[in-house]
């Protein structure tokens, strides 16, 4: 049987978080209960995924919770079922803190969000993404690593900022509601073209990764550009990414492209965490009525035959464009079926890195002439 002390062997401030109150049967009976919770998030309950800090019923149930992945946002759910299970009001408190060491310099885990062809929302998703993530719980950064378009800054609403030099090699990453971002676009003027050959732009974004001054991240958001060139190559085989997120639209031909960039990352073994269709469906409100412009559950589909999570169906709104224009995320908007959209996902690739333990180990390319 699993028993969670086993993660926290030889840390002594996790051995003095895991000892147990005076009321010794609560805690147990809890402990327990957190193992049969079950969520999407959650498979296979709680008790692997998290450590019962405290639990406190002087004045009411309290319970105090670290999570070992992004998904603070769960806390209401876990709340309303140990008060269900106890037949009391339960007051839970989460935090987070990933088990994982740093794979990259201070970074645990680099997320690629990819796409295999533009004008599908790659960047728009790995921004929200990041927020998203960064709403559960997790420290997060985000990398334009779309070195010939860079759409960061603009989503983000900095594009004037100009990164400060922490010396002579490394620059500050410029922060955005505690965001962490990288990008060329912050070095250059906002009309300079980057006319760049494949290496010269490879060595660019390596540049940017390593001399990057990165606070200490749970997640690295990096906005890959379209296809299966150069940088994707370079950034699959010189750093330990722990994963990628394909986005597409429902359309045959973004799913075909979307394939060959799945097949891209399979072959240079880069785990697939999930695919997220974007523009689904577009929602009238006039007539409430849906209307799949860019065809049906394509996406859907897609993420069946590969065997992946569909992580969500995000659809064609006004309120994601006009957050992108204005520099906000779409969770400072007031549509909350968005935000829960893209908290779903995010929860969805914070699970799969925890229980698949992907990425632990740089992947190596050897490139023949056959």
């Amino acid at each position: 049987m699993f028993n969670i002390k086993n993660l926290f062997r030889g840390s002594k401030a996790a051995e003095k978080a895991l000892k147990k109150p005076q009321n010794s049967d609560l805690f147990e009976q809890i402990n327990s209960l957190l193992g049969d919770y079950r969520s999407d998030v959650f498979p296979v309950g709680l008790q692997q995924a998290c450590s019962l800090v405290s639990v406190d019923d002087v004045d009411g149930v309290k319970v105090a919770l670290t999570l070992h992945f992004a998904a603070t946002t769960e806390q209401p759910a876990i709340a309303a079922f140990l008060s269900e299970q106890l037949q009391k009001p339960v007051h839970v408190s989460v935090q987070v803190q990933l088990l994982e060491p740093f794979r990259h310099s201070t970074i645990k885990h680099i997320i690629l969000v990819a796409s295999g062809k533009g004008g599908v929302g790659k960047s728009t998703s790995a921004v929200n993404l990041a927020h998203a993530l960064k709403q559960n719980g997790a420290a997060v950064g985000v990398l334009d690593a779309d070195i010939y378009g860079p759409s960061i800054p603009l989503l983000l609403g900095l594009e004037d900022a100009k990164p400060q030099a922490k010396d002579d090699n490394t620059l500050l990453p410029i922060m955005k509601d505690g965001l962490a971002a990288q990008s060329i676009g912050f070095l250059l003027g906002k009309e300079d073209a980057t006319v760049w050959r494949g290496p010269m732009a490879s060595t660019a974004l390596m540049q940017l990764l390593n001399e990057t001054a990165w606070p200490e991240l749970d997640y690295l958001i990096v906005d890959m550009p379209p296809g299966t060139g150069d940088i994707q190559l370079t950034m699959s085989q010189k750093i330990p990414a722990s994963g990628a997120v394909i986005v597409t639209t429902p359309q045959d031909l973004a799913l075909a492209d979307a394939n060959k960039g799945i097949d891209m990352f399979n072959k240079v073994k880069v785990p697939i965490l999930g695919l997220l269709e974007n523009m689904s469906y577009f929602h009238c409100q006039h007539c409430n009525g849906i209307n799949h412009v860019f065809g049906e559950d394509g996406g859907k589909a897609l993420a069946q035959r590969i065997d992946v999570p569909l992580l969500g169906q995000v659809p064609l709104a006004h309120a994601i464009r006009e957050s992108g224009e204005a520099g906000e995320f779409i969770s400072h908007n007031a549509d909350k079926a968005l935000v829960a959209i893209y908290n779903r996902a995010a929860k969805l690739i914070a699970s799969h890195l925890f229980y698949q333990g992907s990425g632990s180990n740089p992947v190596e390319i050897i490139i023949t002439d056959d």
